[in-house]
């Protein structure tokens, strides 16, 4: 990625505004309220139901949304803009001003923006973008910090020259397409490197790390033909299963620690210090406690492909509970090493065992039964550490590597939000636009 551009312009004055800074001498600073009036409330059953998501709008599903509700609900076109006024405190990430490139209803909750003076539409939806990071969010009232348009019609906004405005979008329409662009084969990338590991698993806890071992079939079709001196027995046979522990909102918040559904969900290692506290009993503490070599599975969710995860205990965690969304593998003593309980309960074959199996009514849900009938195959107890710490050493490799495609994806990032900032309040020029005397002339 090349340097951002430093070509600035000649002269620069004092905004008045703290997120604007110094912008182009040339440039008005005007009110918000100059620029947009907010459009009056018009049903049209007629469109497609819609909403704002992370800075764009875009289409809901119809189905989803009752007769009734969408009666109730406004029109937004293509080339207005879309403000989400509501629980600004509670979300400080996702993009809350969208540019309408489509024709849909809305939510009665939304503003929406009309513009009512000559503009470069999408320019202002650079600057919209910036000012809902940088100001709106420091706007509202109420418990819930929820706006109206009476709260941001007075803000402080700028307005160029309209061909500064289309030549500023031009340029960070390209820009932006190739940081996207950049990004999005990082991240594929990324997707790449976590099938090339998960594959590198399945290889080791099937066939082991001896391609001269004599194979034979393991009796089932999605496993395959496995070393011949391996056991397959089903966990049943293993060890022991335990549903956690479900209680009332008074059961928790202090008390011992907790495990949730979160330390499990993606953590292939239980971690040591959990965050739960729980008002466990001494009876509690034993029946479902955490123990060095217990795996815990995730029990219940909304899908089916978050069912299944599974976290391996390294270290006892002492008077320790855990959650009711989760089920807990103990094995027997000396039959599973940890270690390799970490990599062979996260296989890629595993994940598609459980969501095959899978019943779901009005939430997916692992039962007991399920959980005791898959197999598991397990090598000799020296063979199992050798497996272990060739993994790791191997993962390392790849988590590293992912490690550090996520670190350009976030300077991309960076350097797109940087770049559309310094552009939309004039701290670069950009190579489209020319110094002219006319620059220094009123709008009409």
């Amino acid at each position: 990625m090349s340097p951002l551009f430093s070509i600035r312009y000649g002269a620069y004055k004092n905004s008045g505004e703290g997120w604007l800074g110094e912008v182009p001498s040339h440039w008005h600073v005007v009110r918000l309220k100059s620029l947009f009036r907010e459009k009056k409330h018009r049903s049209n059953m007629a469109l497609p139901c819609g909403a704002i998501s992370f800075g764009e709008v875009v289409h809901k599903n119809d189905e989803m949304i009752p007769e009734l509700t969408k009666k109730s609900y406004q029109e937004v076109l293509s080339g207005e803009f879309l403000v989400n006024p509501l629980n600004l405190n509670y979300d400080l990430a996702s993009l809350r001003i969208a540019l309408s490139e489509i024709d849909v209803v809305v939510s009665a909750g939304y503003i929406i923006l009309q513009a009512s003076a000559l503009i470069d539409r999408k320019y202002f939806k650079y600057l919209l973008h910036c000012y809902d990071v940088a100001y709106m969010k420091l706007l509202g009232s109420g418990v819930r910090q929820t706006i109206s348009f009476g709260h941001i019609s007075s803000s402080l906004l700028l307005c160029p020259p309209l061909k500064e405005q289309s030549a500023i979008s031009r340029f960070l329409g390209i820009k932006c397409a190739q940081i996207d662009q950049a990004i999005q084969i990082k991240e594929r990338q990324i997707e790449l490197l976590k099938e090339r590991k998960q594959l590198l698993i399945q290889q080791a806890v099937t066939q082991g790390l001896d391609p001269r071992a004599p194979m034979r079939y393991s009796g089932v079709d999605w496993i395959g033909d496995v070393p011949a001196h391996w056991v397959i027995k089903k966990i049943r046979y293993l060890g022991t299963t335990q549903n956690g522990i479900s209680a009332g909102a008074e059961f928790f918040g202090h008390g011992h620690p907790f495990v949730s559904y979160g330390d499990v969900y993606n953590n292939e290692e239980l971690p040591e210090f959990v965050s739960g506290l729980a008002n466990a009993s001494a009876a509690d503490r034993s029946q479902y406690s955490i123990e060095r070599g217990d795996v815990l599975f995730t029990r219940t969710s909304e899908t089916a492909e978050e069912i299944g995860f599974a976290s391996t205990c390294f270290k006892t965690i002492t008077n320790a509970t855990f959650a009711g969304f989760l089920i807990r593998f103990r094995p027997k003593i000396n039959i599973l090493f940890e270690g390799y309980s970490k990599y062979y309960f996260n296989a890629p074959m595993l994940r598609a065992y459980f969501v095959k199996e899978m019943s779901i009514v009005t939430r997916a849900s692992l039962s007991q039964q399920l959980l005791k009938n898959m197999p598991v195959l397990f090598p000799p107890a020296e063979e199992q550490r050798e497996i272990y710490d060739f993994l790791e050493r191997e993962t390392a490799k790849f988590k590293m590597a992912i490690e550090i495609q996520i670190q350009q994806i976030g300077t991309l990032k960076e350097y797109k939000a940087t770049l559309i900032n310094s552009a939309v309040t004039g701290k670069i020029k950009v190579p489209e636009i020319v110094e002219s005397p006319m620059q220094n002339m009123e709008l009409a």
